[in-house]
């Protein structure tokens, strides 16, 4: 199967990540649209998602600086950003919906991508973040939909709907998936308030 050139400069800049990264051994995993392609999910166009504890961000970002990527601290208080060319990489350390911990890195599955065995973020991990991230602004059902399509049998969607269902618009995506048959009936239905803290975007 071809990719585009667009999904290859994705590709080629990961690996420049991912080597740098061990090299420094800085504890990552890889999130977002690109940690779903990894399980079978629609292919990304847009960026590479790498997720770290707080305390090592800069050093991530360091990494990347030193393997020849241009490095950006934005005004958002929860990522960093790094430039490989066209190509970004965001590092985040604060991502909506949950605090990275050893324990949630070491939740992370080993998985081939593309030659190279990465670290992905384990699946309903990653989802809570989407789903915690949307708001007035990020209201990307499309692309959240994409993906749980793709993955809807790998997606545990009863805890799912307890970790993340208690937003607005997290309600408004289950009752989505449910009346779409992607998901079972019961993940249209949050059961009562969630805890999750969502974070500024």
């Amino acid at each position: 199967m071809r990719h585009s050139d667009e999904f290859e400069r994705l590709i080629d800049t990961l690996k420049v990540a991912v080597a740098s990264l061990r090299e420094a051994q800085i504890p990552f995993m890889l999130g977002g649209s690109m940690a779903a392609w990894a399980r079978g999910g629609p292919e990304p166009q847009k960026d590479i998602d790498l997720i770290v504890r707080p305390s090592d961000a800069e050093s991530v970002l360091d990494a990347l600086v030193q393997a020849g990527m241009r490095g950006e601290s934005p005004p958002e208080e929860w990522l960093l950003k790094a430039w490989r060319d066209d190509v970004l990489v965001d590092v985040i350390f604060r991502p909506s919906g949950m605090e990275i911990t050893d324990e949630v890195l070491a939740r992370a599955d080993l998985i081939a991508v593309m030659s190279i065995t990465v670290p992905v973020m384990a699946l309903e991990d990653m989802l809570v973040t989407m789903l915690c991230a949307l708001d007035e602004h990020t209201l990307d059902y499309g692309a959240l939909v994409a993906i749980a399509r793709s993955l809807r049998e790998q997606i545990n969607w009863a805890s799912l709907l307890n970790r993340a269902g208690g937003t607005p618009f997290a309600k408004a995506f289950f009752t989505l998936v449910h009346e779409l048959g992607i998901a079972p009936a019961q993940a249209g239905r949050a059961r009562g308030p969630s805890h999750v803290r969502v974070l500024p975007s």
